[in-house]
């Protein structure tokens, strides 16, 4: 991958950890330039995700950090090396603007998604029917059909059972909303149904009655990053992209509050029940 292509969500992800090691041992950057010979500027780019790092720069750095954990210098050599990967999307330019191709990245490298939505399905729970009207609705005419065939190879990532779950909590009203034809209705309906069966998803749904945070949540995503051990970040939802917090205390705050969602919404089996409660009380 050309230096021009930086940073990306791995190489972004390398670097904050690097720079976090640094400053645990109250090192500046002009003492990791010192130790390897070069210039501030090589540090930096490296710690902002700009620019890879040629192992043995890692090995030396790594060293003078003090790190000696052999499952911690392991992922850190793993994510150097992966920054270079090229993905399925990583060829489409400019058409994928730079948080979906974030969040691309984020999802292909996690081993556990765990899922909150208030408003709509989750995009990897959609039908092709409800992902377009959702994109017709909100986005340029001309790059629709690129969001639909981008979030279908994505649902390609709960054909891997043994490599990728997803546990979704889905807040009832989100399912009252799903707006077009009692077609396209029933049909989303069902598909939630049928995917739910699925050993490696996990649906469930939040009712109005539910005793649940005061605080407002946007949608939120808790990946665990595959790896010896797991690392856990949160992703964040907004308009106009989303954003990613790999700090343990911020990560934490969600962590806390997907447990308090998952406690207070319907198991699985009784959100199946309520779903299949839905299509008939609706009619459609």
């Amino acid at each position: 991958m050309a230096q021009s292509d930086m940073p990306t969500m791995r190489s972004k992800r390398l670097g904050n950890e690097l720079k976090r090691l640094r400053a645990e041992k109250g090192l500046k950057v002009q003492d990791a330039a010192d130790r390897l010979l070069c210039g501030q500027p090589k540090i930096s780019q490296i710690e902002n995700g700009r620019r890879g790092i040629r192992p043995l720069d890692l090995k030396i750095l790594l060293e003078f950090y003090g790190v000696e954990d052999e499952v911690l210098i392991s992922n850190i050599k793993r994510l150097a090396k992966e920054i270079h990967k090229v993905d399925w999307w990583s060829n489409q330019g400019p058409l994928l603007y730079d948080g979906l191709k974030d969040y691309l990245t984020l999802e292909s490298d996690s081993e556990l998604v765990r899922s909150y939505e208030p408003a709509l399905v989750p995009g990897l729970l959609q039908t092709e029917a409800y992902m377009r009207q959702i994109f017709t609705a909100g986005s340029p005419a001309d790059r629709v059909e690129l969001l639909v065939k981008t979030r279908l190879k994505r649902k390609e990532l709960l054909d891997a059972p043994h490599d990728f779950r997803l546990r979704a909590i889905i807040d009832a009203p989100a399912l009252h909303r799903i707006s077009g034809s009692p077609e396209l209705v029933r049909e989303q309906l069902e598909h939630l149904l049928e995917v739910g069966n699925q050993p490696n998803v996990n649906i469930q749904i939040l009712p109005l009655d539910a005793s649940v945070p005061m605080t407002q949540y946007t949608p939120f995503a808790l990946h665990s990053l595959r790896g010896e051990p797991s690392i856990d970040v949160a992703w964040l939802e907004h308009t106009t992209g989303g954003t990613l917090l790999e700090q343990r205390a911020d990560v934490q705050v969600y962590s806390r509050t997907w447990a308090e969602f998952t406690a207070a919404a319907l198991s699985p089996s009784k959100s199946q029940q309520y779903i299949r409660d839905l299509i008939k009380d609706s009619g459609s």
